[in-house]
């Protein structure tokens, strides 16, 4: 494969750059939710039926796990090619990907059909979502901003983030639906579904995708011969502390996430003992809630620049980390739905920003490889955060505020992570 010069044509409108980087994100996180909650409900009993029921548990998320441990090694493949070749040749790849293998989950036959080879086809196709999410986001992030007018940067950085509320409420729709189902035909055939509903959820992402021209500073890399032959290596030797500043900026908005999210459902059902449906619509609310403050956040990243929202958010979720986990720990359902919305609302108003923040960090011939490692190195740490808040609660004797002091301390990192990335940026996209 070699790096070929795009044919001159009529800019693509920014706003199609920005629907094409929203949709294979919403279809990323779509197949995340998805399968988490299939992780949950039914992989134990369809591909680990001979394991005790914990155990069958534990093997489903196991499998749920190899896909965070993938994701960088995907954000190092996929994001030297995109530096080398061209970022839309490697999202179209990406997403198609992500697609087709949410599908194939769908096809699989059980352990009860072929035995063992059931759950390793599972892994399979789980390690290649890993590896093809691992360049999505990025991609995605970066190709939007380098289309993007300077001034509109902020708006069109924070698509791709938009694409997570709208996975997760599709996902949660979705299963919903079949969860109404007498209980044997949805291990049956209703787990499928969602699944099966990859396929046409990718012809949307590739039509809207296709429409999408490649990114006017990578044509300017081919005009001038400047596409790094070694753009990972050149990253590593070059901007290793870039890279640094990169995950630690990204990550009160991931590990914030899974620790107001996944860990305080978690926490709330099997602690406290409030009903799982509760928890599991206050974290449907609070997506929504993101949903529609995402393109604010966006909005005055435009005005003050992603740099100084990283901060406010950070700040914000720092102060909130003690009040919010204080409500946690009143017992009722009420606060701990309360925190939990309180919480996953705060940590994602640094994750809006990220999209620019990170591009602008790196300079254009290892931007893919820059954005995608600082944010999967991020989310692949940030994967273990639900295991040490538990761990943490487990060796202090259940003391809530030494959860509250991890989320202060998350979002200490990315403020200060921020403020240098602010003194980073490149002079120019």
């Amino acid at each position: 494969m070699q790096p070929t010069a795009h044919p001159r044509r009529p800019e693509t409108n920014p706003r199609t750059v920005a629907l094409g980087a929203f949709a294979g994100t919403a279809l990323e996180w779509y197949d995340y939710y998805v399968y988490g909650a299939a992780a949950a409900l039914v992989f134990n009993s369809q591909f680990f039926p001979q394991l005790s029921p914990l155990a069958g548990t534990m093997a489903s998320f196991a499998t749920f796990g190899v896909g965070f441990v993938a994701r960088p090694l995907g954000a190092a493949i996929f994001g030297h090619l995109g530096d080398r070749y061209g970022r839309r040749r490697i999202l179209m790849v990406t997403v198609v990907l992500i697609g087709v293998v949410t599908g194939c989950i769908g096809l699989l036959p059980t352990y009860a059909q072929i035995g063992v080879a059931a759950p390793i086809l599972l892994a399979t196709l789980r390690l290649l979502q890993g590896l093809s999410v691992g360049g999505e986001w990025s991609g995605a992030a970066t190709l939007a901003v380098e289309h993007a007018p300077k001034e509109k940067r902020g708006i069109y950085g924070v698509m791709p983030q938009m694409g997570s509320p709208v996975g997760s409420l599709t996902a949660t729709a979705v299963f919903a639906l079949v969860s109404v189902l007498p209980d044997a035909q949805f291990d049956s055939w209703g787990w499928r579904v969602p699944f099966l509903l990859g396929f046409p959820l990718l012809l949307v992402a590739l039509w809207v995708r296709s429409r999408v021209d490649e990114s006017p500073v990578f044509r300017e890399m081919l005009a001038e011969q400047r596409a790094a032959k070694r753009p990972l290596v050149e990253l590593i030797r070059g901007g290793g502390g870039r890279l640094a500043v990169g995950v630690a900026v990204s990550f009160v908005g991931i590990g914030g996430y899974y620790l107001c999210g996944t860990f305080l459902v978690n926490y709330g059902s099997d602690t406290v003992g409030v009903d799982r449906t509760v928890l599991l619509n206050a974290a449907t609310l609070g997506s929504f809630i993101n949903l529609c403050l995402y393109p604010l956040f966006g909005r005055i990243a435009d005005r003050v620049g992603p740099g100084p929202v990283a901060v406010w958010g950070a700040a914000a979720s720092a102060l909130a980390a003690f009040p919010i986990f204080w409500l946690v720990g009143l017992g009722s359902a009420a606060g701990v739905a309360a925190g939990l919305v309180l919480g996953v609302v705060l940590v994602s108003v640094s994750y809006a920003a990220c999209g620019q923040l990170l591009s602008e960090m790196f300079a254009r011939e290892v931007r893919y490889s820059g954005v995608g490692l600082s944010y999967n190195l991020s989310g692949a740490i940030s994967g273990f955060v639900p295991l040490a808040a538990t761990a943490l609660l487990a060796a202090t004797g259940e003391n809530l505020w030494t959860v509250a002091a991890m989320l202060c301390v998350f979002s200490l990192i990315t403020l200060f992570a921020a403020v240098a990335a602010r003194r980073l940026r490149v002079a120019e996209l």
